[in-house]
This record gives structure tokens, sequence and C-alpha cells, in this order.
């Protein structure tokens, strides 16, 4: 009974909760000292016993922590109260809203695929749905107030049904049912349904209470839990790319951080699964697969037994953890390595990792591959080694453009990508002027930037004061965007007159004339919508579509994105697009240099 120390009920139940049965404790008072000498109290105590016998047992209100276990075959005894044909959707329209991470984009195709195999079907018109569910974030504070705005409206919509006999049921899913289930479930009684990220199994059982009148709340942390036997129903617009969760959950602790409290502790998904699930997108034309997870290049798969050796996990130089290094399991280069193998002309992406992860055997795959795209998001936070210290990074300034510096030496025209925390506690102006000259001097062509959020739970706000004013916290977050343009900006300048291998995401969204997709390094490129040249006998040109690699010619910059022209279809494997051709396309458009330029950087 040792691994029951790990367990959390199965569900909570709210106050609004009306028991099946009513029993009073003090029966159980009773029996315990009361010697049965009368035939009255032997037929008490025997209806309690039969009570007891019928009722829920100890296994109906816990959740076994492996997700292995053998489930039950069709008759015999299920784990929940509500029998099988009652958790089924009966063809109701369930309506997703995503926010917050990529990890919640998979989550959602998670969720779908457990509730599609009960009977729902999904709907992307709202006025048409039965249960709407939001897959929440709970990383800053602007996120959850944007979730509590939605809920009301959501409310008010739900009302003007309740005429209706199937009513609309809302649900919240993700970071912030396991962050704020209390509230959610008291708080005007918005939410029907709660599940935590590690609980999307128990979505049918939750939906058929809720269905009953009453409030259904799981948010159990597992210690287990990836939905590794769980394919997800992949919901990408054309199809053309895809998220795979390898991870879940996070160790690190950082002191700002909510994360570890809302998805719990690392596991990573067996490489079994996660390279099925590459195989299948292949199969289905998928042209770029980005793997996910809260540290994806902590990966450590010890599912199997000969992953388990004595190795213990390397970090890049110069940095620590606050927890002891790991051993053994299949690593991230392992991972990254089997990925790759799977289909020369399908980039591979990652996102997001911790700089504490790149060992040189990772950058040196990369380097290698050209399929993995050589481009890395190195998340920094603070350029000052007093806040990265308050903020339990495990590195200083020094190490990590140490990291950068060698990340540039191993793979030659990396793009660079990073996240800022403007007033982080503590943080004095020269604080933050070192975080500008970081940027600065490293030069990232892509960026996410935030003032800082004090959230519950964490480090912080258990040990440190959120003591930098608003407009403080603004005004610099301002002046670090800035400094982030400028710099994007003269990264981004260096590509003009370069050719760049471009995938076709689909059309621009300011302009039908145009379309856009991604370099190898992630940015975003605008060109014309015209015909490009392809090596087919019977046609010279062909229409572009979204999934294709293009070869454009860069004739433009701004921070934000490149313009150019396409040039000709091509691959990751080799252009297809003859070579003569090619070259007189590139002579033509040349001698349009000088007017193209003129073109709006903006989309």
């Amino acid at each position: 009974m040792e691994y029951l120390r790990t367990l959390k009920p199965l569900f909570t139940i709210s106050k609004h909760w009306t028991p099946i049965r009513c029993i009073q404790a003090r029966y159980c008072s009773k029996v315990a000292k009361t010697t049965v000498g009368t035939r009255e109290q032997r037929t008490t105590v025997d209806k309690f016993k039969s009570q007891i016998s019928s009722g829920p047992s100890f296994q109906d209100f816990i959740r076994g922590v492996s997700v292995n276990e053998v489930r039950p075959e069709d008759g015999d005894q299920s784990d929940s109260y509500l029998p099988e044909g009652l958790e089924m959707g009966n063809s109701r329209k369930v309506y997703f809203e995503t926010y917050g991470c990529q990890m919640n984009v998979n989550d959602t195709e998670i969720a779908w695929s457990i509730l599609q195999k009960k009977g729902y079907e999904r709907t992307v018109n709202l006025n048409k749905a039965d249960v709407v569910l939001l897959v929440t974030c709970s990383i800053r504070e602007k996120a959850e107030q944007t979730i509590w705005n939605r809920l009301k409206q959501l409310t008010a919509m739900k009302r003007k049904k309740l005429k209706t006999h199937t009513p609309m049921k809302i649900g919240i899913l993700g970071c912030m049912a396991e962050r704020l289930k209390t509230e959610l479930l008291e708080r005007e009684k918005l939410v029907d349904v709660l599940a935590g990220p590690d609980a999307y199994r128990d979505l049918p059982r939750l939906l058929t209470v809720a269905d009953g009148g009453q409030q259904a709340s799981n948010v159990l942390l597992s210690l287990e839990e990836t939905y590794a036997d769980i394919m997800p129903v992949h919901h990408a617009p054309q199809g053309h790319s895809a998220f795979v969760s390898i991870m879940r959950g996070c160790d690190n602790m950082c002191s700002y951080c909510i994360v570890p409290f809302t998805r719990g502790r690392e596991r990573s998904r067996p490489v079994t699964s996660i390279l099925e699930e590459v195989r299948m997108l292949s199969d289905q034309g998928v042209k770029e697969v980005t793997l996910l997870g809260q540290n994806v290049n902590s990966y450590r798969d010890t599912s199997q037994e000969q992953f388990c050796g004595s190795d213990r996990t390397k970090l890049s130089r110069g940095f620590n953890t606050v927890y002891k290094t790991k051993q053994g399991g299949l690593r991230f280069s392992d991972l990254l390595d089997q990925v790759s193998l799977i289909d020369p002309d399908m980039r591979i992406r990652f996102t997001s990792p911790h700089p504490k992860d790149f060992p040189d055997e990772v950058l040196h795959l990369i380097a290698e591959r050209g399929n993995i795209c050589k481009q890395i998001h190195l998340p920094v936070q603070s350029g000052s080694n007093q806040v990265l210290k308050a903020m339990r990074r495990g590195y200083t300034r020094e190490a990590y453009l140490d990291l950068v510096k060698n990340i540039k030496q191993i793979i030659p025209g990396v793009s660079l990508s990073s996240d800022f925390i403007s007033g982080f506690c503590g943080e004095t102006e020269d604080d933050h002027r070192q975080t500008l000259s970081l940027i600065r001097e490293v030069g990232y062509n892509v960026g996410f930037l935030f003032a800082y959020s004090m959230r519950k739970k964490t480090h912080a706000f258990h040990r440190l004061k959120d003591d930098v004013p608003r407009e403080v916290k603004q005004r610099r977050l301002v002046e670090c965007i800035s400094a982030f343009r400028e710099e994007a900006t003269r990264v981004n300048a260096a590509l003009i007159g370069s050719t760049q291998l471009v995938l076709v995401e689909g059309e621009s969204k300011r302009s039908a004339a145009d379309l856009c997709g991604r370099t190898d390094g992630n940015t975003k490129v605008i060109f014309p919508r015209e015909d490009a040249a392809v090596q087919r006998p019977e046609s010279q040109s062909a229409p572009i579509r979204a999934g294709d690699y293009v070869l454009v010619k860069i004739l433009s910059a701004s921070s934000q994105s490149l313009r150019g022209r396409a040039l000709g279809l091509s691959s990751l494997r080799g252009s297809a697009t003859p070579c003569e051709t090619l070259q007189t396309m590139m002579h033509r458009l040349d001698e349009h240099v000088v007017s193209d330029t003129t073109l709006s950087t903006h989309h």
C-alpha cells in the first residue's frame, strides 16, 4: 500500500452535489462499540453491512498511479460509478476553445480523441454546441482574466438555452482548472465540469455527471500520466504541421513559474509511442512536426529496462539544477535522432526547451540533420545575475552567453529566440539595463516579452516581494520590446538578397494576393501568390499550395517578417526545380529588385 501515499481523490464533490445515498456516521460508531444482543440490533447491523457491500468500494474513489494497468473487459466490474453506456456522447456536439501555449493545443487534440471515441461530435459553431470546453492557461493573470470574462459570456448564452432538452454544459480544462478549482466551482456557478491536465480520460464520466445536474471535478495530478496510448486527433489548419507531446510537467521550480503546480512533475512519454505518432503524421503528408514539453529537452524515457543504465544526465556547461542529476533513460538526443530519420522531407522543431539541457551531442545532431530546424528557443528571462538567482534559473549571464557562443559555433547561421520577464521581484534599473544589453549582444529574431505577474503557490509568492510598480514594469517592458525589435530588424535585414526555403502555411492574413510561410529559422515570409517553376515535362510552372516547400528570394525585411518572391517549388532533400530554370528566374528577378524592395513588410 506504499504507493497510496501518492494518490489524491479521483474527483471532488462540490457543495451542490446531492449524494446517491445518505448513511449517517453514527451507525459506524454504534457497530464498533455495541455488543449485538437483540434481533433488532442484529437487523440494523445486517442492513448496514448490506448497504456497504452494495455501495461504492474504496477503489471507486481513487485512481491507481499506473497508466499501463489492464482495463476491465466488457462485463467486468468497472472502476466508475456509472455504467459504460451512460458515458456515451450520443452525438452531442462539443465545441473547444484553446488558450495559451502549444501544449494546450495538443491537450485539446487528446481530449477530443477521448470524447470522439465515446460518440461525441465536434462542431466549430458555438451556437450548435451542447458542450463548450475551454482549454485554459494560468501562466499570467491576464490569461486567467480572459477566461473569467469568457465564462460570463458563455453563461449568458447558456441561460438562453435552458428551455431545450439538453442544456449547454460548460467545462474548464487544463492549468486553470487545477489552480482555481474551488473558486471555479463556487463563483456564480459558471462551470459544470472541471478537468485538470492529467484528468482528460475522465471527461466522459464528468460530462455524464454534469448531465444529471451536478458539478463534476477531477483535478488529480499524476506521477505517470502521459496519454501515451491515446492518439491525438490533429486539427491543424491545412494539415501541413502538427504538435507532438513528448513529455509533461516540469521539475525546475523556477521561482516565478506556476507550471510545476498546475502540470505536476516531469514524466516522459515512451519513445515507441512518439515514433508511432510521427510515422502516422508522415503518412498523412504532414511536413512539419513540433515536439512539445514544458522542458522538452529534459526528455528521459525510462519505460523499458534496457534504457535504465547508469549514465547521469548531462547539462550545458556552467548550468545547474535545484534537483540532483537523474540516472538512466533514453535522452532527448536519442529521441531527436530517431524522429528525424522517419521522414527526411519533414521538418522537426521542438519547444519549449531550457538552456541547461543543451549538451554538445544535441547541438551536433541539430547541425548534422538537414530536417532538424536550425532554430533554437533559448529562454533567458533576464540579463542580470541578481535577478537570475532570485528566479532560481540555475545559471549566470556569463554561462548563458557562453552557451550562445557555443551554439553559434556548432550551428552556423542558427536562429535564436527567447523569453523575457520585465519587473521581476527586486529588479533594479541596473538589472533592467543588463537585460537590454543582453538582448543587443545576442541578436534574437523572435522574442516573447512580458511584464511579471505574481502567481500564487510559487516560490516567489511565498518568499519574495512583488515590489516593482506596475507602471515601471510596463515602461521597462516597452524598452525591452524596442531593443528586441531593433536587433530583430538587423538580424532579418542580413537575409535580404538570400534565397530561403519556405514551408507555405497558406494565405496571408492581410491580403488574399499574398501567401505566407516560415523559414527554417521560423521567420515569417510574405510573397505574392504566383505560379512557381516545377520540374515537369508537361509544364514549367504550377500553383503554390499550403504544405509546399518553396524557394523564396528575400527582397525586404522588418522585425516581424521578410518579404520576397517565389522562385520555384523545392524540398528538404533537394530542389525540384531545374537548375537552368532557377538561374533564369533569379536573373529575371534581379532586374526588378529595385522596384520590388518597396513592397510592404506588413501582412
